[in-house]
């Protein structure tokens, strides 16, 4: 009995997986940021890759990167996915977009499957998320 308490306590003890969410509209970020505080995620908010990889270079340990495609500034989410690849390549990304033609993009710079077509369902993002994860968990 004594050694599933210590497990158990173990367990409860880890804490809840980082999760970044990149996106320069405000609306968009709070709501994806919101579900996923929801599922249990702790979640850092960036509004474009230079804020990201701010938090990125701190002392914050991210485990996922969620990232809009479209940004402003001088690198796009297919710029900050470079950047985690090269830089950070124990951060998981998985990137969103509205046009058809960055899914090839996406898929050669993500794990498998990582792009999400917008409009797209926060249960489907927690899903890559968690599955992202276990498969993170089994490396």
């Amino acid at each position: 009995m004594k050694s599933l308490q210590n497990e158990s306590s173990e367990s409860a003890a880890q804490p809840p997986p980082i999760v970044l969410v990149v996106a320069d509209e405000v609306l968009v970020r709070l709501a994806v940021s919101e579900y996923l505080r929801q599922c249990g995620y702790n979640v850092v908010e960036a509004s474009d890759a230079r804020e990201a990889i701010e938090v990125l270079t701190s002392d914050v340990v991210v485990n996922i990167a969620f990232s809009d495609i479209t940004m402003p500034g001088s690198l796009d989410g297919f710029g900050l996915a470079q950047w985690i690849r090269r830089e950070r390549p124990d951060v998981k990304v998985v990137l969103s977009s509205g046009v058809a033609r960055s899914a090839k993009a996406a898929g050669e710079l993500c794990e498998a499957g990582p792009m999400l077509a917008k409009p797209y369902e926060h249960a489907d993002l927690e899903r890559r998320i968690r599955a992202l994860l276990a498969s993170h968990d089994k490396s």
